[in-house]
């Protein structure tokens, strides 16, 4: 049996462009006992990836040059040769760039798509969600009347953090890049207040306006000049949650910023960075708490879906446009 792959050829400089993927067809071999066939429905472009590109040492391994790049995926089982999973089941794990794989039945999970759909699993349900579970509640910890203010916000992971705040009763603002997505996040998402860093004139003044209070929480995926004014107007006591810093992943100098580390110390802040596999031990309480939320009507969700195999290396690519609202995932 034949399929296409997407495997990554060489390391990007800067932003990556399509010349940096290459697409394969390949033999799958026999299916061996223990094993199931799946074919992709739903695959995940996440920011991270774009680090994984780099051959440098982080938390999770550099993509291997020439082999598939690999992301969560949910799939239907096609063939099965293990006595977990039936034709016909639905699953989602970590699976390479190909329309149709093997796979060890201990590589993956089967998931409830009866109510559900599958690709909430890749997000609201799946790693963005659960980090914006884990990040703030575990280190933002917000509390009823609070500020709490989140760059990228309308992205995949963004999204989630600022209607969990309004959850807790928070005056939410939101930071993203066009007017659409104000509106959105305002009308769809009952977030307080917006700001479109594009046109905002003064950053820190745009800030200072929408959170009258100073800022208590403050949920950072962008980091740089955005992340500078914020902070320049935290609070005492405050947490500045540090999940992403997208705005530098494709930087190919190391950028000059304020140094914040006074006021930090003199308004007693805490700054705290983490990668969600921290809290590993604890998905299932994540899980659990973000399907009741979206099952209440509590936590809404909002997908860019591309469609076609092909796209994967442009809808990656588009996560550093800002061309996602919500999660970006790609259909098959």
């Amino acid at each position: 049996m034949k399929t296409k792959q997407i495997v990554l050829t060489s390391r990007p400089v800067g932003l990556p462009t399509l010349h940096n993927f290459r697409f394969e067809e390949v033999d799958l071999p026999e299916i061996n006992k223990g094993e199931i066939l799946l074919k992709g429905m739903f695959y995940s472009v996440d920011p991270y990836m774009r680090g994984r590109m780099n051959d440098a040492k982080s938390y999770a391994a550099p993509f291997p040059l020439d082999q598939p790049i690999m992301g969560a995926v949910v799939a239907l089982v096609s063939e099965s040769k293990s006595d977990m999973f039936k034709t016909g089941d639905v699953v989602v794990g970590s699976l390479p760039w190909r329309e149709t794989f093997i796979t060890s039945e201990k590589g993956v999970r089967k998931v409830d798509v009866s109510t559900i759909r599958p690709s909430y699993y890749l997000g609201v349900l799946g790693m963005p969600g659960l980090t914006a579970y884990f990040g703030l509640m575990r280190i933002g910890k917000p509390k009823e009347g609070e500020t709490v203010v989140v760059s990228g916000a309308a992205g995949a992971v963004g999204v989630v953090v600022g209607q969990i705040a309004k959850i807790y009763g928070c005056h939410v603002v939101g930071i993203v890049g066009t007017d659409e997505k104000v509106k959105t996040l305002k009308e769809e998402f009952s977030f307080d207040e917006v700001i479109n860093y594009k046109t905002a004139k003064d950053m820190r003044k745009a800030i200072a306006d929408a959170c009258p209070k100073g800022v208590d929480v403050y949920f950072d995926n962008v980091g740089g000049e955005i992340s500078d004014a914020v902070i320049s107007n935290i609070n005492f006591h405050a947490r500045v949650v540090l999940c992403g810093q997208i705005s530098l992943y494709n930087a190919t100098e190391v950028p000059m910023g304020p140094r914040i580390q006074p006021m930090l110390l003199t308004r007693s802040v805490l700054m705290q960075g983490f990668i969600v596999s921290n809290y590993q031990d604890l998905f299932l309480e994540g899980t659990q708490q973000l399907t009741e939320w979206v099952t209440q009507g509590k936590l809404k969700y909002t997908e860019t879906v591309e469609h076609g195999f092909n796209k994967l290396p442009n809808a990656l690519l588009g996560l550093f446009t800002g061309e996602n609202t919500g999660k970006m995932v790609v259909e098959i």
